[in-house]
């Protein structure tokens, strides 16, 4: 039975890639199984939980109307404990059986700056490339990079065959964005054959993937006890929208995901620029701007009508226009996507919080908004209603700045060094806008500090009507 293997077992890849193996499952379709495991021993509690539940564990999903549903998900057949040398991960990614290596491990695990390239000032990706250039096998370090080089190093000396690097993260264009920077991380490394290798028998289709998946608190455990009678000691719970676009490009098969669900596409670009620019930079502008105002959960901003306002004119007022142009129609119904997005986000009973969808501001700016700020600027619009999310940021880190944020703050991309000199510039809107990593291009541009002083100018006024 040919297998793929996830490395990034959490909430989000339970309630989305194993859900669409399980309902094939469920069709009587058995021709494929999940192996996963995770590179970072950071979830050992829920990983030893699967694997004494032999991998299964229960879904909860709620509508936005508050219906639940329960269903036993049992995609998973093998669980791999992690280890420091990550031996039998590995060793997964180069058996023959292995046609699929997909991954989750957010956006700022790729350490890709503007230009895509790999940001070496990074400690965790420094510190993994001169391991793989030591060819120690007791270090094959926890980045993603370092651990695909090391499967796929096995694999080659196996002669193991080819295989599909899979990427289910919300990165633009993840397939190939993510296989660059493995390309220049094997090439930093010096292993041409490696190189040559992943060259001929890999391929790194784009996907786009979409649940609303909050991290699972101790009453969902509950709430799987009343309803199915298991003391279930892993369950997950999510929204009941999901959805899943990918490139039809796999050197080694696949499983027949078209039949359950998944679009199977030529391209996703357009499909991902929707969800990036509508759901994903939406969601976070309402997270900060929640966070702002003293308020725990999503649900609470989109149900607010001043941050449920600025969100639904970043959507109508500029992204749309950017998306959908008589020479480039959107094969989407733009402004639907919007309303069923913040449908989603208003969704009471999900109790997605602030504190989750706020972190990694840093890679969310340059990923999620300034594409459509440069985009406008280029054609001679306005960003008005676009620079409401960075000046929303902008106040957030201030608050992260002066220690008072109400929760932990976790952002992988984030020098906080850098960001501490940011608040305590003389000007910090004109610090912040210069700031290249974050804007590229149009990095200290005068019609984007402009539009972000003003904007934060707002942000400012409405915090204080709201008593933040």
């Amino acid at each position: 039975m040919p297998t793929m293997l996830h490395i990034g077992v959490g909430s989000f890849h339970r309630a989305h890639q194993a859900v669409y193996l399980q309902r094939l499952h469920d069709s009587g379709d058995h021709g494929w199984a999940i192996v996963g495991g995770n590179s970072r021993p950071d979830m050992a509690p829920t990983m030893a939980a699967l694997a004494a539940q032999q991998g299964r564990y229960t879904l909860e999903t709620v509508t936005p109307a508050g219906v639940r549903a329960y269903e036993t998900i049992s995609a998973i057949t093998r669980v791999i404990a992690h280890t420091p040398d990550l031996a039998e991960l590995i060793a997964a990614g180069a058996e023959p059986g292995t046609a699929i290596i997909s991954f989750t491990v957010t956006e700022a695990g790729y350490y890709l700056d503007a230009q895509d390239r790999l940001d070496l000032s990074a400690a965790d990706l420094a510190t993994d490339l001169a391991a793989a250039r030591a060819r120690d096998p007791q270090r094959p370090g926890s980045t993603v990079y370092a651990v695909l080089t090391a499967m796929l190093r096995a694999r080659m000396q196996a002669d193991a065959g080819p295989v599909t690097l899979l990427n289910c993260d919300n990165l633009r264009h993840n397939g190939d964005r993510s296989r660059s920077g493995l390309m220049q991380f094997i090439a930093l490394v010096g292993d041409d054959a490696l190189a040559q290798w992943v060259a001929a028998h890999t391929s790194s289709p784009n996907a786009m993937v979409d649940r609303i998946t909050p991290r699972p608190t101790p009453d969902v455990a509950e709430r799987v006890l009343a309803a199915t009678g298991w003391a279930d000691a892993a369950p997950v719970m999510a929204e009941s929208f999901i959805q899943w676009v990918i490139e039809d490009r796999f050197v080694a098969g696949r499983p027949a995901w078209e039949r359950v669900g998944v679009e199977m596409v030529a391209s996703v670009q357009p499909y991902e620029e929707a969800k990036i620019r509508i759901l994903n930079a939406t969601h976070s502008c309402i997270a900060w701007a929640g966070t702002l105002v003293g308020m725990t959960f999503i649900h609470e901003g989109t149900q607010h009508p001043v941050i449920r306002g600025l969100a639904h004119a970043y959507v109508s007022d500029d992204v749309m226009p950017c998306l959908h142009r008589p020479e480039q129609p959107s094969p989407i119904d733009l402004a639907a996507y919007r309303d069923t997005v913040l449908a989603r986000f208003g969704n009471p009973a999900v109790r997605d919080t602030n504190q989750r969808v706020a972190m990694d501001g840093f890679s969310k700016i340059p990923g999620f908004i300034r594409p459509t700020i440069t985009e406008r600027l280029a054609r001679g619009e306005t960003i008005d209603s676009t620079a409401m999310l960075p000046a929303l940021f902008l106040a957030f880190l201030q608050r992260w700045h002066r220690g008072q944020l109400a929760y932990s703050y976790q952002d992988q991309a984030m020098d906080p060094a850098v960001a501490h000199a940011l608040c305590d510039a003389a000007d910090p809107v004109a610090a912040f806008c210069n700031d290249a990593p974050l804007w590229g291009p149009v990095a200290g541009d005068a019609r984007l500090v402009d539009a972000v002083r003003a904007a934060s100018q707002r942000v400012a006024r409405f915090v204080a009507d709201c008593g933040g």
